[in-house]
């Protein structure tokens, strides 16, 4: 498997993994909240999903 370096790729590119990053946190609390008042199909798989994004974030899997 190769190696994915974040520098290697376009400036552009780069600068919207910056913002998805720092977005996944706040956008993955309010998903979190709202799955636990009105916990639906739609809303666990949403939150599933960006745990996901989150820890492949936080892992710099991405």
């Amino acid at each position: 498997m190769a190696r994915y370096y974040r520098y290697k790729i376009p400036p552009w590119a780069r600068k919207c993994i910056i913002v998805a990053e720092r977005v996944t946190l706040p956008i993955l609390i309010f998903q979190a909240i709202r799955t636990l008042l009105i916990p639906t199909t739609l809303d666990i798989l949403i939150t599933a999903l960006l745990v996901g994004l989150f820890f492949a974030f936080y892992l710099e899997w991405i």
